[in-house]
């Protein structure tokens, strides 16, 4: 019989105690194979969201997370390196990085997720390319890295059952937004991955989960520490969120502009971010090589064909176009673009049915929103500043009301944030 009952773990957090490792491990996986109920774990979830937990705790409850289910190995030979961001509007970085890092030696095992709200999946945006699928076994995966380098794929069943479970119900008891448990949550997943090495892309700004730079800095420090205590080679990067990244926010529109950037073009923004993330990738993976030079040289799209291929897609297919597309929101003035606020097109293209309320919900592959014009670009007085993307024409009233507001047109453009605005390294 255990020496533990969930109602004393409960009473610990709740009085603002720290647990035990053993109240940690036994909480877990009891939760896990279902001997602590839903309910017990609300309240466990909302006393910790209340009281925090100190980085100890934290480490721990990653480490118990981590071992509810398998561990993930690879095949020796490149060194492994991943890359999380926290989600954003327009963040198809996974889609170009992925296939290039991998063009410059290492091998990327990319496990990614599906969006949510009005921040996109990269598993959705990949979905809207023909015969491409998401679901691969720890085998093909292993094969797709020794011969290819990179894969981008949905994570294996077995991987962190306890994250799961767990991540469904803060969902719906609002306990989302807790540094700890977002910390665990992305370290358990990341660290079981069997990378040897992570990048992460943490979001700052309107468009982004946690829009204000000190929250954001307080979970990436969270998340290079559970790294370093877990011997896995971490660095994150802050990075700008107030605007959308790139024109092109959905899903088949956001593989498009991938591809532009792949080919030696798409916006500056885009390619910027990928360059940098793969920098970062590289020097922890311990890879010399240059990802500007390789991007320019078109090494990175004949990998991207190779990786597309592997999993059963077409990367020369047309991709999914919409039924209806309209120009919307005209320009109030001529000027220059001086804001354009993320999270107003995401939700604009969540409405249009590129995203999902629930993660039951289908999304349509060529729904979206193009952004034709972005901070410091002129307008003249009466342009239109989207063209909106949908197989619903009904869903246009209410990404209208979305975009109310979004965009201020002025006379110069105030100073905005560096796109990359701070780097936090761990212990290497």
């Amino acid at each position: 019989m255990s020496t533990f009952s969930a109602v004393d773990v409960i009473r610990t957090k709740r009085d603002g105690g720290v647990l035990t490792d053993e109240q940690i491990d036994w909480v877990v996986d009891a939760y896990t194979r279902g001997l602590v109920a839903d309910e017990q774990m609300s309240a466990l979830a909302m006393a910790i969201f209340l009281r925090g937990m100190t980085a100890a705790e934290t480490a721990r409850w990653t480490r118990a997370m981590i071992d509810s289910g398998e561990r993930l190995s690879w095949p020796a030979g490149r060194p492994t390196v991943d890359k999380h961001s926290t989600g954003g509007v327009g963040d198809k970085i996974t889609l170009p990085l992925a296939p290039l890092v991998a063009a410059c030696g290492a091998a990327v095992p990319q496990l990614s997720g599906r969006g949510l709200g009005h921040t996109g999946g990269t598993l959705d945006k990949l979905e809207s390319i023909p015969g491409w699928r998401a679901s691969l076994s720890s085998a093909e995966i292993g094969a797709q890295l020794a011969s290819i380098g990179a894969v981008v794929c949905a994570p294996t069943s077995g991987l962190a059952p306890a994250d799961r479970k767990l991540y469904a119900l803060r969902d719906v008891t609002a306990t989302v937004e807790c540094v700890p448990l977002i910390a665990s949550s992305i370290m358990s997943k990341k660290i079981a991955e069997g990378a040897g090495a992570l990048v992460l892309d943490v979001k700052v700004g309107s468009g982004a989960f946690m829009p204000d730079l000190a929250a954001a800095r307080e979970l990436a420090r969270a998340l290079v520490s559970i790294g370093d205590e877990h011997g896995l080679r971490t660095t994150a990067l802050l990075t700008d969120m107030s605007t959308p990244l790139g024109r092109a926010v959905g899903n088949a529109v956001e593989v498009a502009e991938s591809v532009d950037v792949l080919q030696g073009g798409g916006p500056a923004d885009v390619v910027e971010l990928t360059v940098a993330l793969a920098r970062e990738m590289l020097t922890l993976a311990g890879v010399s090589a240059d990802p500007a030079a390789v991007l320019a040289s078109g090494q990175a799209y004949e990998t991207w064909q190779a990786m597309i291929s592997a999993q059963g897609g077409d990367p020369f297919a047309p991709l999914p176009t919409p039924r209806h597309l309209e120009p919307a929101v005209r320009a109030p003035r001529s000027g220059v673009v001086a804001r354009l606020d993320a999270r107003a097109v995401g939700v604009a293209a969540w409405r249009l049915g590129a995203g999902r309320a629930r993660k039951e919900d289908p999304v349509q592959s060529a729904a979206g929103v193009l952004c034709l014009a972005k901070p410091g670009e002129p307008v003249s007085a009466g342009d239109p500043l989207f063209e909106l993307r949908t197989d619903t024409p009904d869903a246009v009233a209410g990404a209208l009301a979305a975009l109310e507001g979004a965009v201020d047109v002025a006379d110069s453009v105030p100073d905005r944030p560096p796109l990359i605005i701070e780097t936090i390294h761990g212990n290497r």
